[in-house]
């Protein structure tokens, strides 16, 4: 089986059947279209262009403020954060130092109870030999 696909004659040239004059125009007609659109635009003294800008400039103050706030909002709460933190280190601190000091009385306390000990003994000693 075998089909034939027949193209039409000069389907497949497209803008090559055009002379020179012809892409000119079309070229013209292009830049005075987008001339013609861009003279359309309101000038910058036209009253719906400057409630425009207004407009955006509320938008862009609002958009400003809301920053700031959050700004001041995440700096108070890092300043929180930071207060707690030094608090609760200067607590481990104290904890930490009230932990050795105990540490070293309870070292103290046994060594001088070993002393008396070791006094006792030898007191003992001292005296069943003078006996």
């Amino acid at each position: 089986m075998k089909i034939e696909i027949k193209a039409k004659k000069g389907a497949a040239r497209g803008y090559k059947d055009d002379e020179l004059s012809g892409r000119l125009k079309k070229a013209a007609s292009a830049r005075l279209a987008i001339l013609e659109k861009f003279r359309a635009q309101p000038g910058a003294d036209d009253p719906s262009e400057i409630q425009r800008r207004a407009a955006r400039q509320e938008i862009a103050t609002a958009r400003d403020l809301r920053t700031a706030s959050r700004k001041a909002s995440r700096s108070a709460d890092d300043e929180r954060k930071k207060a707690e933190s030094s608090a609760r280190e200067a607590a481990e601190q104290a904890q930490r130092i009230a932990q050795e000091q105990q540490n070293a009385i309870d070292t103290e306390l046994q060594r001088a109870t070993q002393k008396a000990d070791r006094d006792a003994r030898y007191a003992a000693r001292k005296q069943k030999k003078k006996s």
